[in-house]
């Protein structure tokens, strides 16, 4: 499920430009050289991934804890229909339940830190924006960890959240290069391609949650094949 990520991180980052462009826009790059300006961009993104990273080694071990329960197969299945759900949730719906709510303080002070760090050009100031970035609340942001949970590893969750940051960068330095540059049209028919591409990863969670059997997308579960090769014995 790991492709699913970047190909997360390629397509949301469209959406990234539109909620993040603004932070993205205001770097205090160094305009004059280059060579200076391309390292201060590359410790933004390194920031964000960073960010990303902690996150999901943070829900890969919450994942790993339902695994131990033997919850992985339920636990997909539900992230499958959640990424579904909330991209048929109407935007209303969804807004008036948004998860990031009970955390307004904490995001408060991450918009300050982001606000503060805005005005100064020192080296680290770079990676910290691209840090704090990280932690803005995102909806697709949410959708990757929905798959860092499903991954049920603390490596893997880190690893699935860096492959959805690796996935933004592209788009994200061409923004900080040009600014607004996209067409309005391709921006529209882009958004629209979103929400199909989350309901088909939604898709195959569910697929992998059942157990159908089918390899690399519906794997039949480790104890059933243990028990069968037992069985043959």
């Amino acid at each position: 499920m790991l492709w699913s990520a970047l190909i997360l991180g390629l397509l949301g980052s469209f959406h990234c430009v539109g909620m993040c462009g603004p932070i993205a826009f205001m770097l205090p790059v160094d305009r004059q050289n280059s060579t200076r300006k391309i390292a201060q961009i590359t410790l933004y993104h390194f920031g964000r991934i960073l960010a990303y990273s902690l996150i999901g080694l943070v829900f890969g071990l919450i994942g790993k804890s339902l695994y131990i329960f033997g919850l992985q197969q339920q636990l997909s299945i539900i992230i499958g229909v959640l990424m579904i759900v909330a991209i048929l949730l109407p935007y209303k719906t969804f807004n008036k339940y948004n998860f990031s709510k009970p955390i307004y303080k904490v995001i408060s002070k991450i918009k300050s830190g982001l606000g503060a760090a805005l005005k100064k050009k020192t080296p680290d100031t770079f990676l910290t924006i691209g840090f704090l970035n990280g932690f803005l609340p995102c909806g697709l942001v949410y959708m990757a960890v929905f798959g860092s949970l499903a991954s049920a590893n603390a490596f893997q969750g880190a690893l699935y959240m860096t492959l959805f940051g690796l996935g933004t960068i592209p788009l994200m330095t061409t923004a900080i290069y040009l600014g607004k540059f996209l067409n309005a049209k391709i921006k529209q028919r882009i958004q629209k391609a979103i929400p199909v591409f989350v309901v088909i990863i939604g898709l195959l969670f569910i697929l992998r949650g059942l157990g159908l059997g089918i390899p690399y997308i519906s794997p039949a579960p480790v104890t059933e094949t243990v028990s069968s090769e037992i069985d043959c014995h």
